[in-house]
């Protein structure tokens, strides 16, 4: 599982009823059933890993989380999780409200694309910045919507969703302190949240 993966997980309690919307492989909602007796299901797109999903014996649908969502029932799951996906949506204000509709807490986890590195590639070089966390090209990119920190979280106050607690990190998904809390928006590579309606 992603590193990143690991602080995910440890914001959802055990037993809880979980939606992982892009879902990816299955690793999150597969550890999430096994080690915290979770029920859920997974909304995948692409369909090698929807197929990942089904021979990991995960609970899936295939399709485009932005088409799924309506079809949930309001209050069908404790929690909905949205990890490193925010970006490549195409109405992200959409896909929170509708994650608040079908759960009571949010878990979103997201690229920072103020991180000092993006800022200082863009300004020196004159070109999009290509990195660990962020290997694509600006012409093949899956990232149409950029946001950083203060963005989101400025989204998340207009939506109405309360920011229970945020966990900053870096590249390989690893917790980072100290300066960064300061300045989250320059130093911190990503970030996890855990968001209540």
């Amino acid at each position: 599982m992603r590193p990143d993966l690991d602080i995910v997980a440890s914001l959802v309690c055990s037993g809880q009823r979980v939606l992982d919307l892009g879902c990816g492989d299955g690793a999150l909602l597969e550890n999430l059933i096994n080690e915290r007796e979770c029920s859920g299901l997974g909304v995948e797109r692409e369909l090698d890993d929807f197929h990942a999903c089904i021979s990991r014996g995960v609970p899936v649908t295939q399709g485009d989380l932005e088409a799924e969502l309506p079809r949930f029932s309001e209050g069908e799951f404790d929690v909905a999780v949205l990890s490193l996906t925010l970006q490549a949506v195409r109405h992200p204000d959409r896909v929170l409200t509708e994650m608040k509709r079908v759960a009571a807490r949010l878990v979103v986890s997201l690229p920072n694309f103020a991180h000092w590195r993006l800022r200082a590639t863009l300004a020196v070089r004159g070109r999009m910045p290509v990195t660990d966390s962020l290997p694509y090209q600006w012409f093949d990119t899956p990232n149409i919507h950029l946001c950083t920190i203060r963005d989101f979280e400025s989204l998340a106050r207009d939506l109405g969703l309360g920011i229970d607690r945020r966990i900053l990190i870096d590249a390989t998904g690893n917790r980072v302190g100290g300066l960064a809390n300061r300045a989250p928006n320059l130093l911190a590579e990503r970030a996890v949240y855990s968001l209540e309606t």
